[in-house]
């Protein structure tokens, strides 16, 4: 497999091109700015698994019917600390961000808030919302259900989702440690944008259709969790508590992204916000982990690698060099961005991996 050509583009470029595809395809200009904002994050940080290659779907699910672009948002809080965000089948970065508002709030004025977002659509990187937590002083969990498309440890037939976790806490006198990642060796989008690139996989990440490793992305039909037996705990960790938890479809019920992309989703999330001030004095909590990052970074590397870093930190720095250099962008999913083309019409009724059979 060759590389692809690609172009270099600045954030608020790619964000005012996602925006406006967006638009075009009827999403309203708030909920489009959002959805923009958390694709040119994503692929600002390297993670272009979760950033304009997703464009072509949101768009076709958004002219096709598929997300509510009305929704009726609901804050239902259940407790001094708790409570649920309907989100009405409105595109799922935009219900998150208001979710992750309230479980802000809530623990400002508790010291804990645990919101609940109920039938929403795919919202994205979570990196995106754990950090605004954190540039807040608080620390953030967030966690999400998926399509299934992993096979679980021992089996052969998929169950689970990719089911991500992200982190973020606050430093004193840097940006925020923020980590995020899929229970799976890698997330699905990443095979997407192999796919887009026309690269091979490692033979680790994924099975083809007869249960097989396999380098090529075309060819993938399951994905594998993280660290066998330990990924496959945390991933039905993440359904219970962003599914089960908010009385949602679970494992192999969750509702799919593209069997029927003219009909809403039943998708759940769960943001975990603990305000660290309830707990130790900030300032202090905040100069440990600064602390901590430091004695990391001084700790003896092994061999082939220059420094130990701190989980999360390679985006970070992904970040500051695409600010330089610009963010390279798949030249076919760039002219997608600047035609008048809508969407392709091609993910309606594929499988779980984005494929018609």
């Amino acid at each position: 497999m060759t590389e692809l050509e690609m172009v270099r583009v600045t954030e608020k470029e790619l964000h005012d091109l996602i925006q406006n595809k967006l638009e075009k395809a009827g999403l309203a200009t708030a909920h489009a700015d959002v959805v923009a904002d958390t694709l040119a994050f994503a692929d600002a940080r390297g993670i272009h698994s979760h950033g304009a290659v997703r464009v072509d779907y949101y768009a076709e699910r958004i002219a096709k019917g598929g997300s509510n672009l009305t929704p009726d948002f609901k804050f239902n809080q259940t407790g001094p600390s708790t409570g649920v965000f309907e989100a009405d089948n409105g595109v799922g970065h935009f219900a998150a961000n208001e979710a992750l508002k309230e479980a802000i709030r809530l623990a400002k004025e508790t010291g804990i808030g645990v919101v609940g977002v109920h039938q929403m659509g795919h919202s994205g990187a979570l990196a995106y919302f754990v950090k605004q937590a954190a540039e807040q002083d608080m620390i953030a969990l967030s966690v999400c259900q998926s399509d299934p498309m992993v096979v679980p440890f021992g089996g052969s037939e998929p169950y689970f989702g990719t089911n991500p976790i992200a982190f973020a806490a606050p430093r004193k006198n840097h940006t925020p440690i923020v980590f995020d990642m899929a229970t799976t060796v890698q997330a699905w989008g990443k095979i997407l944008d192999a796919r887009s690139r026309n690269v091979e996989i490692p033979n680790t990440w994924a099975v083809d259709g007869a249960g097989n490793p396999t380098t090529n992305p075309h060819e993938v039909k399951a994905l594998l969790p993280i660290a066998g037996p330990k990924g496959y705990g945390l991933m039905m960790m993440v359904d219970i508590l962003s599914g089960s938890l908010l009385g949602l479809p679970f494992g192999k019920h969750v509702s799919s992204m593209y069997t029927d992309i003219t009909a809403g989703r039943n998708l759940g999330q769960l943001h975990m916000i603990i305000n660290p001030s309830y707990f130790t004095d900030l300032e202090t909590f905040k100069e440990n982990i600064d602390q901590m990052v430091s004695e990391l970074h001084a700790g003896k590397p092994a061999a082939d690698f220059e420094q130990v870093l701190y989980p999360g930190e390679l985006s970070e720095m992904t970040a500051e060099k695409y600010q330089k250099e610009g963010i390279p962008i798949v030249k076919e999913i760039y002219d997608y961005l600047i035609s008048d083309t809508i969407h392709f019409d091609k993910y309606d009724k594929a499988n779980a991996f984005g494929e018609k059979e």
